[in-house]
């Protein structure tokens, strides 16, 4: 399974990884990208199965680099992980097509309650 991670910290990123192994999530790969521009020219050729994304980065923000992807057609199981958890902010995610939001500090069954459901 593949996972892309979107988060201008690279080190969120990497306990973002840690936290998913620790979860149980040991098949993954993971693919990075610091921001929703980058993910947006990586994702094509990563062709991930999952998108944790980080809502607030430079260039390009979580929200609207989800319009982006949904737009062109594209429908992977996408969640945001983020410090905004206000129940705006959820709407606002649920309405552009975000299945889940994860507010952090999160923990390991944060992401095996939220995930197993849409994994499977």
């Amino acid at each position: 399974m593949k996972v892309m991670i979107v988060d201008d910290s690279k080190s969120m990123r990497m306990i973002v990884k840690r936290t998913l192994k620790q979860a149980g999530f040991d098949d993954m790969e993971f693919e990075e990208a610091e921001d929703g521009t980058d993910a947006l020219a990586k994702i094509d050729a990563c062709n991930p199965n999952l998108v944790l994304c980080d809502w607030n980065m430079p260039q390009m923000n979580g929200i609207d680099f989800l319009k982006a992807i949904r737009a062109a057609g594209n429908m992977v199981n996408f969640g945001f992980v983020t410090t905004e958890s206000t129940p705006e902010m959820r709407s606002l995610a649920q309405e552009a097509g975000a299945q889940f939001l994860v507010a952090k500090p999160f923990t390991a069954a944060t992401f095996q309650r939220t995930l197993e459901p849409i994994l499977g």
